[in-house]
């Protein structure tokens, strides 16, 4: 028999029945059984101790409902199954082409069966000098017509199978390409919002990566972050016209579709190139007054910012 899963794939199918509604693992098998046409129905210790994983990942959680556990999937379970939309279509695709494997072994088991009934007839043929058509003769023409009526009801079904396992994908593959296109362009409308209201706002965020990461300019706040600057000029530089670059900064960050996620993110990054640069370079007290500051500000903007577009 062919393996109906490949590796990994049956955890991803799990996370696909939960993420269409709560169900208990007895459900989770019998829905297995029906999307497999009754030719395949997975065991309890395959199951369960998949969606134990799956809960120790913080993929599901489950709430005691009757005796029963009841599954359901958690935010960062349908995040998984967003980022792999295109390998989902590919699973909806071999698990028709599953069912169309083992409906072809049962059809040739049927043709088998049929081939040594159609033998085992002849050499009963051959023994009879009289070829006289008694009881046992009548019920193996029979056994015969029904083994044929069989092959070719489950040649029809496996047939049908495979044109609707491939329609099914077609579709399943152009919806997840769509919900990535759709995906893809609110993160950029969002982001290109924000990054207009962090220009409008001074550019706080940009400001900060440009002066204390490469030294560079900076966008001009509302008020100077320290008001004890330095005569010679180098606090006016932190608070010049800002970067260019700054729109550009952690472009590398690819979106994720969760705009809380992308924004930790992007902080992350900020805290980590900061925290870089002040153990390669050290830190003065006069230096951590004015980072004080300089966050106390951005901090200020930001939510300022966020809550603004709310």
């Amino acid at each position: 028999m062919p393996p109906v899963f490949a590796h990994g794939r049956l955890r991803l199918y799990l996370l696909k029945l939960l993420d269409e509604a709560p169900r208990h693992g007895y459900e989770v098998i019998r829905l297995l059984e029906e999307r497999f046409q009754g030719l395949y129905a997975p065991s309890a210790g395959t199951v369960y101790p998949r969606l134990s994983k799956l809960e120790a990942e913080g993929l599901v959680t489950h709430a005691s409902e009757g005796g029963r556990k009841v599954y359901s999937i958690t935010d960062a379970g349908r995040a998984e199954l967003a980022d792999r939309g295109g390998e989902l279509a590919d699973l909806e695709l071999e698990i028709r082409d599953s069912v169309s494997e083992l409906a072809a072994e049962i059809r040739d088991d049927v043709r088998g069966a049929a081939g040594d009934l159609r033998r085992e007839m002849r050499a009963a043929a051959s023994a009879s000098a009289a070829h006289v058509e008694d009881e046992s003769w009548k019920a193996a023409k029979e056994e015969l017509r029904k083994a044929k009526q069989e092959w070719k009801e489950q040649a029809r079904r496996a047939k049908d199978e495979s044109r609707r396992a491939r329609e099914e994908a077609q579709q399943a593959r152009r919806q997840a390409k769509e919900a990535q296109d759709r995906a893809r362009e609110e993160v950029q409308r969002i982001a290109g919002q924000l990054q207009e209201q962090f220009a409008k706002s001074g550019g706080v965020l940009g400001s900060l990566a440009g002066a204390w990461l490469g030294g560079g300019p900076a966008a001009t706040p509302s008020a100077p972050y320290d008001t004890s600057a330095p005569s010679d000029g180098s606090a006016q530089s932190r608070t010049s016209a800002a970067s260019p670059a700054a729109g550009r900064w952690a472009e590398d960050l690819t979106p994720t579709g969760d705009l809380v996620r992308d924004l930790d993110r992007l902080l992350d990054r900020f805290r980590d190139e900061v925290r870089d640069v002040a153990r390669d370079h050290g830190v003065t007290p006069a230096q951590l007054a004015e980072s004080r500051a300089g966050l106390a500000a951005a901090a200020a903007r930001l939510t300022a910012t966020l809550r603004s577009g709310s």
